[in-house]
């Protein structure tokens, strides 16, 4: 199983950015895939997931502004990021592992190298 992200960069506040995760090795057809982002000396904190019915849930920083998507014929999870703010400099990663009791689980197994996202003022 392989997560792979891309699309981090810099930009300027009220810019927007794209990541994607190439998944690879998994098959899973209940699943939980999801973004999530870390700053240093901080927790990390789930930013937006995505499961196998189609539900969606976003921490309430980014609702409105953050979309969470996937295209299944190319296996890949998307983050598409608009209105950028300073605050959402951070490291991204996504992960991935299946539903738990149908619902997203607390903890993933699967975890991506993550991707630098970084917002200028």
């Amino acid at each position: 199983e392989k997560l792979v992200e891309s699309g981090g960069g810099s930009v300027q506040s009220g810019g927007s950015l794209r990541l994607s995760c190439a998944a690879s090795g998994y098959t899973y057809i209940d699943y939980c895939e999801g973004w999530f982002r870390q700053v240093p000396g901080k927790q990390r904190e789930a930013v937006a997931l995505l499961d196998s019915d189609g539900y969606t849930n976003y921490a309430d920083s980014v609702k409105g502004r953050f979309t969470i998507s996937r295209d299944n014929a190319k296996n890949t999870l998307y983050l598409q990021m608009n209105s950028l703010k300073p605050e959402d400099t951070a490291k991204y990663y996504c992960a991935a592992d299946r539903l738990y009791f149908g619902s997203c689980p607390a903890r993933y197994n699967y975890w991506g190298q993550g991707t630098q996202v970084t917002v200028s003022s």
